[in-house]
């Protein structure tokens, strides 16, 4: 169905999700004689990082990312942030949907190292669908959603900090092996450590003075 239209008109976090969660409102528009009985959408979205302004704080702490800003007019290649299905309801002419994205805030993943290490600002966002449209005036014309339907936004990055802050407040995380936590497990029943945040203190001071001794 090549008629149809995608924008978006707004993001928010969502407050009540059992995860951090961001929504993303979608207007979605066909022909006005046109009815759309359902629309059965996958949406992936990336993030284009060569589409804002960094200062250098971020740019330090994107060099594992994007390495030096010297190298930044190749490597500043679009991030894979998220893909989700979507079923859309019956409706003729247009209709507003919103998209339920989960976000993760595990580190190794690019698109939250990427969020993380920016100060504010906006992250500009592209929302890339496809799928299947069932449409006509009755019963179901199947037809596909054409490869080249999109739609931007620029979305604050502080609706991002809102959703991990409800439920990661002032923290962050980090996924290990199995024999690195038995050995950091170990580590912190010999030392009787009261918390990860001591152990992982406590580790670092001594990786401190080993650096200046030496």
């Amino acid at each position: 169905m090549s008629a149809l239209g995608f924008a978006c008109t707004g993001v928010r976090s969502d407050p009540y999700a059992a995860g951090p969660t961001l929504v993303f409102r979608l207007r979605i528009t066909a022909p006005a004689d046109t009815r759309v009985h359902a629309l059965a959408l996958q949406c992936q979205l990336r993030i284009e990082p060569g589409r804002r302004p960094y200062g250098d704080g971020e740019g330090e702490r994107l060099a594992d990312l994007f390495g030096g800003r010297e190298r930044w007019a190749t490597t500043l290649n679009p991030i894979q942030f998220a893909t989700v299905p979507l079923l859309v309801p019956g409706f003729t002419g247009g209709t507003d949907i919103d998209l339920v994205v989960p976000c993760t805030y595990d580190q190794e993943v690019a698109s939250a190292r990427y969020f993380r290490a920016l100060d504010g600002g906006e992250v500009p966002l592209l929302l890339l669908f496809s799928g299947t449209a069932f449409a006509g005036p009755g019963g179901f014309q199947v037809s596909p959603v054409p490869w080249d339907r999109e739609a931007r936004v620029r979305m604050p990055v502080g609706v991002w900090r809102e959703a991990m802050d409800r439920h990661f407040p002032g923290s962050g995380w980090l996924r290990l092996p199995d024999v690195v936590m038995d050995e950091l497990l170990a580590y912190r029943s010999r030392r009787a450590l009261p918390s990860w945040e001591a152990t992982v203190r406590e580790l670092l001071a001594a990786a401190a003075v080993e650096g200046t001794v030496r």
